[in-house]
């Protein structure tokens, strides 16, 4: 029997790369912390100031679909963070495959803006769409838990 050499050269990989997105500005995180601390009927308002101020903070697009006054507006917001945490992926190095763990704070707000696309697209009847979105949930993170829409 002949043995393969050990070629060193050869890289392996424990499985699909992952990605880790870099850490929301220290405002955005505190704004939403406050945000989400108000009162049910104020927090919607508040959520939409501090995305207004930070668009690019997936989990203020995430919470402002669960908080939404309808399907359709709910829909639109998740859709935004949906394309701004693609974006943000991109410019993370993600290159369209492999891991975006939930695992790290830091990745949740793509995550949620995924499952409130899913929910939203449920709600309004896009099924197809809404089994897409499942489908790369469990692709980025097979432990992701769906939320159902209940996180505000």
């Amino acid at each position: 029997m002949q043995s393969m050499p050990n070629d060193s050269s050869v890289p392996f990989t424990a499985g699909p790369p992952e990605t880790v997105l870099p850490p929301a500005p220290t405002e955005a995180l505190a704004g939403l912390d406050r945000a989400m601390a108000l009162p049910i009927e104020q927090r919607r308002a508040a959520v939409a100031q501090v995305v207004a101020a930070h668009p690019t903070y997936l989990d203020g697009w995430a919470r402002l679909s669960v908080l939404a006054r309808d399907p359709v507006e709910a829909y639109a917001y998740a859709r935004v963070g949906y394309h701004r945490g693609l974006d943000t992926l991109r410019g993370a190095g993600w290159r369209g495959s492999g891991y975006v763990r939930g695992i790290h704070e830091t990745n949740r707000g793509f995550l949620r803006a995924v499952d409130a696309l899913r929910n939203a697209a449920a709600a309004i009847g896009e099924s197809s769409e809404a089994e897409r979105c499942s489908v790369f949930l469990r692709q980025l993170d097979p432990e992701w838990a769906p939320t159902g829409g209940s996180e505000a």
